[in-house]
């Protein structure tokens, strides 16, 4: 070897500029910092945007008695994103131009609902906004991960009147028969037209507000969130999210049953603060009864395996 001759090495090429390593980065699928400032922009943008729609959409929260656990959706959906904030902010950031897809969607949706003067739509519209949002600065991972929060918040937003009318009515004749029944089985005549029950003190109407909805949509509401903190099992939540209709229609039918016994002692029984106070013990009564049906579904599963 000449005294002038070096030996070979190999050269490692340096990053022309910071752009040659944030790409180099991104093609090795690197995560990279979760952009909070472009999160707060978005989120006053959605903000601004449907400021009516949610004004509106508290407002029934208000002054529609099935609605009313619509103030707890949000703080509850909210309370499950900060108790996973560790695990979200380790999530890998790869956006996806989808979300800004589905934004747009969501916006002409917006446009079409305020044009129709069409209040589901529009509030859909904003649930459509704010997972475009999510899908666009996080990628599916987060969309994944904060799956069921979203899930949790279409229980804020009333039914469609359409789709509410259909559920009610044939609720309020179920629970009026069941009605029939068992005061029939208590030696109480009772005769039945439709949704009304003929007492002998008093006739007794199963309207709207009777029908069970209200406590349908609470109780189904609870039973995803008490699945969600107290299952591991994805199964037992979807049967404890399903039996809460078996119970719903129950709770309503005996609430009716209850008070057309209360009827025949005395009339005034069956209104004003009775009539709620009645309402919330058989709403708690089955809540105890989803909480027994999961201990009654435990022990099955320790017997069988």
């Amino acid at each position: 070897m000449k005294p002038d001759q070096q030996p070979h090495l190999p050269q490692q090429r340096l990053p022309e500029s910071p752009h040659d390593t944030l790409a180099e980065t991104a093609a090795s699928g690197s995560t990279a910092a979760f952009p909070w400032v472009t999160v707060l922009v978005i989120g006053l943008c959605l903000g601004l945007a449907y400021a009516p729609v949610l004004k509106l959409l508290v407002r029934d929260w208000i002054i529609d008695e099935n609605v009313s656990h619509g103030f707890l959706v949000p703080l509850v959906s909210g309370y499950i994103v900060w108790r996973r904030r560790h695990e979200l902010a380790r999530l890998p950031v790869r956006r996806s131009r989808l979300g800004l897809v589905v934004m747009a969607w969501a916006a002409a949706q917006l446009y079409v609902a305020v044009l129709g003067a069409e209040l589901f739509l529009a509030r859909t519209a904003f649930l459509l906004s704010l997972g475009g949002a999510l899908l666009y600065l996080g990628g599916w991972s987060l969309i994944r991960a904060l799956a069921f929060p979203l899930l949790l918040l279409m229980f804020m937003i009333p039914l469609p009147a359409i789709l509410y009318n259909q559920i009610t009515f044939p609720l309020q004749l179920l629970a009026s028969r069941m009605a029939e029944a068992t005061l029939s089985l208590l030696a109480i005549p009772v005769l039945r037209e439709g949704n009304i029950l003929e007492l002998p003190n008093q006739r007794l109407s199963v309207v709207e507000a009777c029908s069970g909805i209200r406590s349908l949509l609470s109780l189904g509401f609870l039973a995803l969130v008490y699945g969600y903190f107290l299952e591991r099992r994805g199964w037992v939540r979807v049967t404890l999210f399903v039996l809460t209709v078996p119970i719903a229609v129950f709770a309503n039918s005996l609430r009716v049953s209850i008070t057309g016994l209360l009827t025949q002692v005395n009339p005034q029984l069956a209104e004003g603060f009775f009539h709620f106070a009645e309402g919330l013990v058989i709403f708690l009564s089955a809540l105890v009864l989803l909480v027994l049906a999961h201990r009654l579904l435990q022990l099955l599963i320790r017997v069988t395996t």
